[in-house]
């Protein structure tokens, strides 16, 4: 286990932002925050003030807003849910997520995010500002 507060802001799992001691189980969440960046162009949890971007994080409350989560599969919506638990015990293994419905759908299949690209430009230009 290790107790040094160390990553980036937006990445960092409940159990660092609480200067837990923590383990490999912090990367598992920081996957599931590039999943949902990669889905939809917009991190789950984001605030410009630090502090209050530290409590969402350590509530693990989000969302997925209909605009841009609308033609998203319910299964990579259950997949998130599990691999951004708040209690690192419970969290989703790789083992796990790679074991989930959603890695067994054809994903070139179905319904495309298509303004997720904007969404990400939108994102990215709000640090710049």
């Amino acid at each position: 286990m290790a107790s040094t507060t160390c990553g980036t802001p937006g990445y960092v799992a409940p159990e660092i932002v609480s200067q837990e001691p923590y383990g490999k189980e912090c990367d598992y969440w920081s996957i599931g925050i590039v999943l949902y960046i990669l889905l939809c162009g917009y991190p789950p949890f984001y605030d410009e003030d630090n502090m209050v971007l530290f409590e969402k994080i350590k509530s693990g409350k989000f969302d997925f807003p209909d605009q841009s989560w609308a033609n998203i599969s319910p299964e990579v919506k259950d997949l998130l849910s599990h691999i951004l638990e708040v209690d690192p015990k419970k969290r989703y293994t790789p083992e796990m997520m790679i074991a989930h419905p959603w890695f067994a759908k054809d994903l070139t299949e179905g319904p495309k995010s298509t303004d997720m690209i904007d969404q990400m430009r939108k994102w990215k230009s709000k640090g710049k500002n």
